[in-house]
């Protein structure tokens, strides 16, 4: 196992007088699938707003690579490595693929970069053609190469998902943390996605999963963090987590 490339220690939010979380340790192991799961409420989406910069913590700290990120703006966030999807997708759909996954790339290739290229249209031309490649093996990523100049918007639910994560992807996180990809899909889009997150992962960017679909966690994760009204309840390999009879009682409703 990886050294933690994010940790949460004792992460509080209260929103006037409600505490969404309270207390939550947290970490994720770089070259890990780390999984996040909990019903509905339980404080799940505050702790991804507050990793990525939208809420700053009431109490406690995150650090990305050894580094303290709470209260940082979210693009700073995002280029240091730290990139998310939304439980909605967010295309812009009538735009084609490939455009949608170069706008992914406005982190690393953003005009200050390119300063040298106003006068040099060579050098313009290079900067153009190094995004067109990345973005077309982030959709290789995913399988979706073949659909590079449709229209977005023409793609089905679930190669939409998986277009959501290679527009991430194209940002070159380090850590990808991904909100719900596996809602609305059937089981072929869902295996689709499962082949899908096992390439980013060989391809080298750690991911933070927050998940429902208790076959796609079991199957992927390496390790599950479960929190129930905002505070964390268990943590283990999948096996454990499925059998843990706080966690059956809480969430589950039956054994995995």
């Amino acid at each position: 196992m990886g050294s933690e490339l994010l940790q949460l220690e004792k992460i509080s939010k209260t929103f006037g007088g409600l505490r969404a979380v309270h207390q939550v340790n947290l970490a994720v192991k770089e070259g890990n699938i780390t999984a996040l799961i909990g019903p509905n409420g339980a404080g799940k989406t505050t702790l991804i707003n507050i990793i990525t910069g939208l809420y700053p913590p009431s109490e406690g700290s995150v650090r990305f690579a050894g580094q303290k990120i709470d209260g940082l703006p979210t693009h700073q966030i995002v280029e240091k490595g730290l990139v998310r999807t939304f439980q909605l997708t967010r295309l812009f759909k009538g735009m084609s693929v490939i455009e949608n996954v170069m706008v992914g790339c406005h982190s690393w290739a953003r005009a200050g970069r390119f300063i040298p290229t106003i006068l040099n249209r060579s050098s313009v031309i290079r900067a153009e053609a190094e995004i067109h490649e990345h973005a077309r093996d982030m959709l290789d990523l995913v399988n979706l190469k073949k659909y590079a100049h449709e229209p977005a918007g023409n793609l089905p639910h679930g190669q939409q998902r998986l277009l959501e994560m290679a527009r991430a992807m194209a940002a070159k996180p380090r850590l990808l943390l991904l909100d719900e990809p596996a809602a609305g899909l059937n089981h072929y889009e869902e295996d689709r996605l499962k082949e899908s997150l096992q390439s980013i992962l060989r391809a080298g960017t750690t991911i933070l999963l927050v998940e429902h679909h208790m076959r796609l966690v079991m199957s992927v994760s390496d390790w599950v963090h479960v929190i129930d009204v905002g505070c964390k309840i268990a943590e283990g390999p999948p096996k454990e987590i499925g059998k843990n009879p706080v966690v059956v009682k809480a969430y589950l409703g039956k054994e995995y």
